[in-house]
């Protein structure tokens, strides 16, 4: 079994990758439709439609092609690289919509920036 450092990570916009990462987060769900009948003891359920959305937290850079990407509403391609790019390597990707962006700053820290994504469309796993 493999384990993997989360500093092998990256994120690319495209084909861009995005500089200064802090973290990001990659996260897949999938609705369930509920099939009870009157005669059933348990609840039983269908599969739905599904779902994926993700955020990137970084050192904020106005001079980073990807991040200058991320606006609100934008359209993007994401690919998520969790154990990076050597070829061989699992990454996921997917088109998404940037929903929300959060900046902040502190006296003893750096500029932040928190990008908010929602997923249209199916998320892809593949390798590099």
């Amino acid at each position: 079994m493999a384990n993997h450092t989360g500093s092998e990570g990256t994120v690319h916009i495209g084909t861009d990758a995005v500089a200064e990462i802090k973290s990001y987060s990659v996260s897949e769900s999938m609705n369930t439709i509920e099939d009870t009948t009157i005669n059933d003891t348990s609840k039983t359920f269908q599969t739905g439609t599904k779902e994926w959305d993700g955020s990137v937290d970084v050192f904020w850079d106005e001079t980073d092609t990807a991040q200058s990407a991320l606006t609100i509403g934008a359209s993007v391609i994401l690919k998520f690289y969790p154990e990076g790019t050597t070829s061989g390597d699992t990454f996921y990707s997917g088109t998404a919509l940037v929903t929300g962006i959060s900046r902040s700053a502190a006296t003893d820290g750096l500029v932040e920036a928190s990008y908010s994504l929602k997923g249209s469309g199916a998320l892809a796993t593949a390798t590099v």
